[in-house]
């Protein structure tokens, strides 16, 4: 497949392909900018304009029908709240509901909390010899942010979070299943927001309970519980997984670039820049699905009506049309625009926050370990299809 003699084919769910994606992503830019796999009857766009302008173009390319090859195919209607999986006029409602509470003001005020959590976390791993960057780290700490703007108790956080992670799973190499009667309906967190209807407190839960809004029919109204099970469910999976891989892949790439995590250690603001080039060089999601809602054209191509578009941004974050030398890993890279957080009305409502973690997370981690090498022997990649990271990162330390 990495050999520019063979056959080109990019499979989402191809485990070899997806333990390094990049070469395949460098020829389907090059070779066939619109590709179509015509195992998974999918359409893929590669290159960064054209995933850029696909992502604005929320009139061709909907959400409606979910943002995964799999979801799309299986024509399950989104419930209500599902934001991430509508389009406007009711995605529109429903992220205006959600924006009073992902405020860049809300989300710094979690600062010290987090750093606190951070630094709980890490103290006892100083000189131990090693640690493991997901497990130690990347896995908890999203959870404790994502449990705290919500509400849900410390000592349930971990049990919550496994139970929304495992719906992201996927076994290697096999698509995602989906039933109507399981989809993001967040059974897991309904004893909990019965206990905050009845004991507000300044967390998610009750805002969403106690939000009036006008729907999309023009209706002055409160969520129902249905609705805010949705969201709360949304956004515990969207704001546990993707952090998490961030934190993974901050642990690899540093890792194998040395002399730039030491310019880190000597100057940590630097940081800030070194999260978005690690977003830009590993983003979480390397893809996001579209449904297309009426014939398009692309070059010597059209893609018809009801087609599959998935959108690369792990290739488009790469593309050295934006990106000089794009496949090179450079905190120094001035100016980064790249699409790890969607564009356009999808750009990801917690895009703040993830950002404030990652800062912090390697703020914490570089003071107390300047140096590290990974133990590739005992790392694993997560077989999601969905997100791109690491199940477990083992480190060696000085």
């Amino acid at each position: 497949m990495n050999g520019n003699d063979t056959e080109l084919y990019y499979d989402p769910y191809d485990v070899g392909i997806n333990a390094d994606p990049y070469p395949a992503f460098r020829r389907l830019r090059e070779e066939a900018p619109l590709y179509y796999n015509e195992k998974h009857d999918f359409f893929a766009l590669s290159r960064f304009d054209d995933v850029q302008s696909a992502l604005v173009d929320h009139e061709t390319y909907i959400s409606g029908r979910g943002g995964i090859i799999e979801l799309i195919r299986a024509g399950i209607p989104m419930p209500p709240g599902v934001l991430i999986f509508e389009d406007p006029p009711r995605h529109t409602v429903h992220r205006g509901l959600l924006s009073r509470v992902f405020t860049p003001r809300k989300m710094n005020a979690l600062e010290g909390r987090i750093r606190e959590y951070c630094a709980r976390s890490l103290d006892p791993l100083v000189g131990r010899g090693g640690f493991d960057f997901v497990s130690d780290l990347g896995a908890p700490m999203p959870m404790r942010v994502i449990g705290m703007l919500l509400g849900i108790p410390e000592a349930d956080q971990v049990s919550v979070r496994e139970r929304v992670d495992s719906d992201l799973r996927t076994r290697p190499g096999e698509p995602m299943k989906y039933s109507e009667e399981g989809f993001a309906k967040g059974e897991v967190f309904a004893d909990y927001i019965e206990w905050r209807a009845a004991h507000p407190s300044d967390d998610l839960m009750t805002e969403l309970l106690n939000a009036e809004f006008e729907d999309e029919t023009g209706r002055t109204r409160r969520l129902t519980r249905e609705e805010i099970l949705t969201y709360v469910n949304v956004v515990a999976g969207a704001g546990n997984e993707t952090t998490t891989r961030l934190i993974g892949w901050a642990g690899k790439v540093l890792a194998e670039h040395p002399d730039q995590r030491r310019d880190l250690v000597s100057d940590p603001g630097l940081i800030p820049a070194a999260v978005e080039e690690l977003l830009r060089f590993e983003p979480p999601a390397p893809h996001v699905a579209r449904f297309v809602v009426r014939d398009v054209e692309h070059p010597g191509r059209t893609v018809p009506a009801e087609s599959i578009m998935v959108l690369l941004v792990g290739a488009a974050n790469r593309d050295d049309r934006r990106f000089p030398d794009g496949d090179r890993f450079d905190i120094h890279r001035p100016p980064n625009p790249h699409l790890a957080f969607g564009y356009g009305i999808h750009f990801c409502l917690g895009a703040a926050l993830a950002r404030i973690e990652g800062r912090i997370a390697l703020e914490e981690l570089l003071k107390r370990f300047p140096e590290w090498e990974v133990d590739f022997e005992g790392a694993r990649l997560s077989p999601t299809s969905t997100v791109r990271g690491w199940e477990t990162l083992p480190v060696h330390t000085p």
